[in-house]
C-alpha cells in the first residue's frame, strides 16, 4: 500500500514575521491552513496514511491543527527533523514509517490547481524506480531542470544558466523501498544539506527515474507573493471547492 509523506520542516525566513509565530504550512491559503492541501491531495487519491515531518518549534502546532487524523479520514504519524539539512535528510526519517513499502512524497509549500490522482495511478502502475512531476516553467533559470528521454528523465540541473529545457521538477516525488538505501550514499552539498536532486540523481544513473507532467496552476509558497497566489488559485479550483 502507497504510504503519504508531507515535509513541513524549514522556518519560511522569506514569509517573516508571520513565521514567527507558527510554520509556514500552517498559514491560511485558500481558507484553510497550507498543509491541508497537501492532505487532501493525498486523500483524494486514496492514500489514508501519512507522515508529517517537521521541526521541533513547530511539532506541537502541527498536532494541535491536525489531530491524528480522524477529521481527514487518515492517519498521522508525526516525526520531528532536528536539524534543518535538507529534504533528503527529513525523508530518512520516513524509513520506519515507509515498513519496505513505497512512498509518495510532497513538500508542505506547493500548492497545485488540480489533483495528482493521475500521477498516483502512474506511479502503481510502474515496475520499480522512483517518478517525479514537473511543470512547464517560462523561467526555469530559477528551478531543478530536467531533461527527457522518451518516458525517463536522463538528467536535472540545478538552477542551470543555460537550461536544456523548460521542465522544472516540482514538490511531489515518488519513490519505491530503495530510496533509503540511496539517502544513506548522499553526501551534502557545498551548503552542508543533503539535496533530494541527489537521490533522483542516483534514480537516473540507474535508468529509474520517470515523469509525469503537472496539469494546470503549480506555486511554491514561499514569499508573499507567492503566498497570495496560492491563495488564489486554491480560491478558483473547481477540484478543491
Amino acid at each position: 500500500m502507497l504510504k503519504g509523506v508531507i515535509l513541513a520542516g524549514g522556518h519560511g525566513i522569506r514569509l517573516h514575521p508571520l513565521t514567527k509565530v507558527t510554520s509556514k504550512h500552517l498559514l491560511p491559503v485558500g481558507n484553510e491552513p497550507m498543509v491541508f492541501h497537501s492532505v487532501k491531495q493525498l486523500t483524494t487519491a486514496g492514500i489514508t496514511d501519512i507522515l508529517i515531518v517537521t521541526n521541533p518549534q513547530y511539532v506541537g502546532d502541527f498536532a494541535n491543527v491536525l489531530g491524528g487524523g480522524k477529521d481527514f479520514g487518515c492517519e498521522f504519524t508525526y516525526r520531528v527533523q532536528e536539524e534543518a539539512k535538507g529534504i533528503a535528510h527529513a525523508l530518512a526519517l520516513a524509513e520506519g514509517f515507509a515498513s519496505g513499502g513505497r512512498i509518495v512524497v510532497l513538500l508542505g509549500d506547493n500548492i497545485f490547481e488540480t489533483s495528482i490522482q493521475q500521477a498516483v495511478n502512474d506511479f502503481q502502475a510502474q515496475q520499480q524506480g522512483a517518478r517525479v512531476l514537473l511543470k512547464q516553467v517560462s523561467d526555469p533559470e530559477r528551478y531543478g531542470v530536467a531533461t527527457l528521454n522518451g518516458s525517463y528523465i536522463v538528467a536535472i540541473e540545478e538552477k542551470p544558466k543555460h537550461p536544456k529545457s523548460d521542465y522544472a521538477v516540482v514538490g511531489v516525488y515518488f519513490y519505491d523501498a530503495s530510496v533509503f538505501d540511496i539517502i544513506r550514499t548522499v553526501e551534502p552539498s557545498a551548503r552542508g544539506e543533503y539535496e533530494i536532486t541527489a537521490v533522483n540523481n542516483a534514480y537516473i544513473q540507474r535508468g529509474e527515474l520517470e515523469y509525469g507532467l503537472v496539469q494546470g496552476k503549480w506555486v511554491d509558497a514561499g514569499t508573499f507573493d507567492s503566498l497570495t497566489e496560492a491563495h488564489q488559485i486554491l480560491l478558483n479550483s473547481s477540484d478543491w471547492q
